[in-house]
């Protein structure tokens, strides 16, 4: 039940006026009280940081169950540990320093929702276990046991639409003898009744239906989760597909205008198919920020449909560029060409892997970001750029190095992600800009988290 209201802050700033003709009691609550808040409010948004005067509200309403809710989490016990945070798909190392704020509201399909983020450091085996399989984990033991919590802090009457779980963990799988460690985000959108409900219903089959009229995203598709299955439902027949027909990857919307990297916000941005997951900002979201919140705009996109056109219309180009690429320049067999959908515009996508071996401890993923373009990716791409399909209906080459790295605790391997614009490519192979000069108009990522690529001063 929702048995504390406002801010904390509030209760601070009501002790402080007129300390002298408070009694020493008062003052030491105060005391306590602001000692409370200063050892907590690292792990919870402020509302001083929110611009949209709707998620203002809502986070100055809710601060007091928020930071202790954050609390509660951090202190659970689940199989793997869950680190919350602002941003999914950091690896173990990364979140050491990460923002561990990772609950708050954002704008969500035209609903505010308390949208709770987290990297849960399991790695599951996607050999053996189907997707449905390894979100049923994820669901039985990290979103479950959160849902236990929340009706401790909130209330039916509570003035938000719907809950929201973004959790990131690890996949692994080995082709051809090589392991390969990836990631996957599992997003689940619950009303509030519901999600305040859930636990304490007893028929698997009306946990079934609440399920199935919440919005489910496996890595950026809608997904029709079953219970305890081994394959999912078809999401299209589903109630929640018929209510409102979701995008998936085009209709998120940020959650504040305080991020000063907008383009890592953890807002509901699922990860395309197959691909790790890539934090970019939603246009409506400065929109709204600004000024009162305005409806979620829905983004004009391709649906996967014209992905699949795109696909066919090309299949003879791209199964030649997938034989030689397989012969001269290091492309992986098990991931051919294929169009996905990069900040919701089609893009052609390649997978390589770089015959060199890094040494993890003694390299930085930015050292190796910088050796892998400047020594092995920069040689091969006139050639392959001249394979590609000539077209105006995609405008980005997506080009994935796989680097295996080698360590004191063994082998392991990490994805390196460069997303060039089309245009600056072929300025780049016509020696018209720099190797630089391509890099800063494009986007770089390691395991699924952008970065910032100086090539000259790692090198």
């Amino acid at each position: 039940m929702e048995t504390r209201r406002g801010s904390p802050l509030a209760t601070v700033t009501r002790f402080r006026r007129g300390t002298a003709h408070r009694p020493p009691s008062a003052i030491a609550v105060g005391a306590v009280v602001l000692l409370f808040v200063a050892s907590h409010a690292y792990a919870q948004v402020g509302p001083a940081e929110i611009v949209n005067p709707r998620l203002k509200a809502s986070e100055q309403a809710y601060l007091t169950q928020l930071v202790e809710l954050n609390r509660t989490i951090t202190q659970t016990t689940f199989p793997f540990a869950l680190k919350l945070s602002r941003y999914a798909g950091l690896d173990p190392k990364e979140q050491l320093g990460a923002d561990a704020r990772g609950l708050e509201f954002v704008n969500f399909h035209d609903r505010l929702v308390l949208k709770i983020t987290g990297n849960y450091n399991a790695a599951y085996n996607a050999d053996l276990l189907t997707p449905n399989e390894r979100a049923n984990r994820v669901f039985g033991d990290v979103i479950l046991p959160i849902l236990r919590l929340l009706p401790n802090y909130f209330s039916p009457s509570a003035s938000f639409d719907a809950f929201g779980f973004e959790i990131a963990y690890h996949t692994r799988r080995r082709t051809q003898g090589y392991g390969f460690e990836g990631k996957e985000i599992v997003v689940l959108v619950m009303d509030k009744a519901d999600a305040l409900s859930y636990v304490a219903e007893n028929d698997d089959s009306k946990k079934q239906g609440i399920l199935n009229r919440s919005e489910i995203f496996f890595d950026g598709k809608p997904f029709g989760f079953a219970l305890g299955a081994r394959d999912p439902f078809d999401a299209e027949a589903l109630e929640r597909s018929v209510r409102n027909r979701p995008q998936a990857v085009a209709t998120t919307a940020s959650a504040t205008s305080s991020d000063p990297h907008p383009e890592q916000t953890a807002a509901f941005k699922p990860a395309v198919l197959g691909k790790p997951a890539v934090q970019l900002p939603h246009p409506q979201a400065q929109a709204s920020s600004a000024g009162s919140p305005a409806p979620v705009a829905q983004a004009p996109a391709p649906a996967g449909a014209d992905v699949d056109a795109l696909q066919r219309k090309f299949q003879p180009q791209l199964d030649s560029l997938a034989a030689e690429g397989a012969a001269k320049y290091h492309f992986v067999d098990y991931s051919p060409p294929s169009f996905v959908l990069f900040r919701n515009q089609p893009a052609l996508q390649l997978t390589l892997r770089n015959p060199a071996t890094f040494e993890k401890e003694s390299t930085s993923i930015y050292k190796r970001a910088a050796q892998s373009f400047d020594l092995f990716l920069a040689t091969e791409l006139k050639p392959i750029l001249d394979k590609v399909p000539e077209s105006s209906d995609f405008g980005s080459l997506d080009v994935t190095i796989l680097n295996d790295l080698v360590s004191k605790s063994g082998k392991s391997s990490e994805a390196l992600e460069f997303v060039f614009p089309l245009k600056a490519l072929r300025q780049f192979v016509d020696a018209d800009i720099t190797n630089q000069e391509l890099v800063n108009q494009s986007v770089v990522l390691v395991n699924g988290v952008r970065i910032a690529l100086n090539l000259q001063l790692v090198e």
